[in-house]
């Protein structure tokens, strides 16, 4: 009986072994493939900005690329085009592109190593707008200031570390409330950049033009819903008010940076992708890739492995 159950003992240890060997093997391929798709999606959405450059013109959210891509089911596609394949896997992508140029910068707070009084103007009258403290926006513009590098590239010497994403904003001391709040309003961007009329938010709008009431920007938000804005004097005519100026430094009818999001569900795994690009002409880079194994909001509902 004890050799029996000896026997008995190890075959179980074997077996269990080999289940999480398997087991471990299938996450990994999983997380493979999974991460292959998000790439062909990242290419994808690159293609459609490309293209987008190609036509001309300004941007604004009646072009293709502002419009999101629901969860569509890839075996769906792979079976409607006859490809070959595991085609019974429950595999669901979704993604949208945003104008990154439709927020206020954070790297506008600094020009020429120094920190800028009009990129300050600019996020004091946001957190005005949005009802925050003095103090929060003391926080977070002058230790971003801090964080920031001199043109020769040297660092000020701070103990804070310069962000590149909104995520990383806590380094600076900044409560999570407060940027809850912001996060639908400001980016980060490698430049300074000018905010788009096309695209931009009304309170966006409004904090970046001095004079300009939350109101005025109001209309003209519904005046680019009618016609998109080809130019700053074409915006400038439709808000008629004299006293207020949209600058070239300030404002633009076109975007330079997009931020590509990618959601792809594999069977039991989630995983999400939040890209920066930037566009020259016709040439799309990205700046930066971030992955992650949960979904934002997967909780507020029902996931697509169970339909």
């Amino acid at each position: 009986m004890l050799t029996v159950t000896l026997v008995a003992t190890f075959a179980s240890a074997a077996v269990w072994q080999q289940f999480r060997s398997v087991e471990v093997e299938t996450a990994e391929r999983g997380r493979q493939q999974s991460w292959l798709l998000l790439t062909g999606a990242l290419d994808w959405a690159r293609l459609i900005l490309r293209e987008d450059a190609r036509a001309g013109g300004t941007d604004h959210l009646g072009e293709p690329w502002a419009i999101p891509l629901k969860e569509a089911r890839l075996s769906d596609f792979l079976a409607a085009n006859g490809t070959s394949g595991d085609v019974e896997r429950n595999a669901f992508l979704s993604g949208s592109i945003t104008d990154m140029q439709s927020r206020l910068n954070l790297a506008n707070l600094v020009e020429g190593g120094v920190k800028s009084e009009a990129g300050l103007a600019s996020f004091r009258r946001l957190f005005e707008l949005l009802d925050l403290q003095p103090q929060a926006f003391k926080t977070l513009s002058e230790n971003y200031v801090l964080a920031s590098k001199l043109p020769d590239g040297q660092t000020k010497g701070s103990e804070f570390l310069q962000p590149q994403r909104l995520d990383q904003l806590a380094w600076l001391g900044s409560e999570p409330e407060v940027l809850a709040l912001l996060a639908p309003h400001i980016t980060i961007l490698p430049t300074r950049s000018p905010v788009n009329l096309n695209t931009a938010s009304a309170l966006v709008i409004s904090a970046s033009t001095p004079g300009l009431a939350l109101i005025d920007a109001e209309r003209l938000v519904l005046a680019r819903v009618r016609k998109p804005f080809s130019s700053l004097l074409e915006a400038q005519q439709s808000l008629n008010r004299p006293d207020v100026v949209f600058t070239q430094d300030a404002h633009s009818v076109s975007t330079r940076y997009f931020e590509i999001m990618g959601q792809l569900w594999l069977d039991q795994l989630a995983v999400s992708e939040r890209s920066l690009v930037s566009r020259d002409g016709l040439v799309v880079s990205t700046v930066w890739r971030a992955r992650g194994a949960a979904l934002e909001g997967a909780s507020s509902g029902s996931t697509p492995r169970s339909r």
